[in-house]
């Protein structure tokens, strides 16, 4: 008896278990009419997320993204502003306060004029 009891507990633990596992189908969103991501063929690899954001933290190629300036929480130190600033040939860079929507904002010289300067979270450098 002892053992009939013993086989059916373990019986239902592996059921139980098997039933719990995702090989990769769908999942049930957690918030009504949310999106669920599969783990299929598809998003996985090299490709990227469809459902991630599209946005990187710091842009690190030359150039700025066509919405610049993002704003968003920028953790860059004034310093890092700065230097980030004159990395983008701006020269005598001051005045730089960042501002409600995590814009670090300030006053540069380019080719002789001085300019109001924009640096966002991804480091976008703009021209106010």
């Amino acid at each position: 008896m002892r053992f009939a009891v013993t086989a059916a507990a373990a019986a239902t633990l592996i059921a139980v278990s098997a039933f719990a596992q995702n090989y990769g189908g769908a999942t049930q969103p957690v918030t009504p009419g949310a999106n669920t991501t599969t783990n299929t063929q598809e998003n996985t690899g090299a490709t990227a997320n469809r459902n991630g954001p599209s946005n990187p933290a710091v842009k690190t190629t030359e150039g700025n993204n066509p919405g610049a300036p993002v704003a968003g929480a920028n953790s860059f130190t004034e310093g890092q502003a700065k230097a980030r600033i004159e990395s983008r040939g701006y020269a005598n860079v001051s005045g730089l306060a960042k501002d409600k929507q995590g814009l670090w904002r300030g006053t540069a010289m380019k080719d002789g004029q001085s300019v109001n300067v924009t640096l966002d979270y991804q480091g976008n450098v703009t021209i106010d």
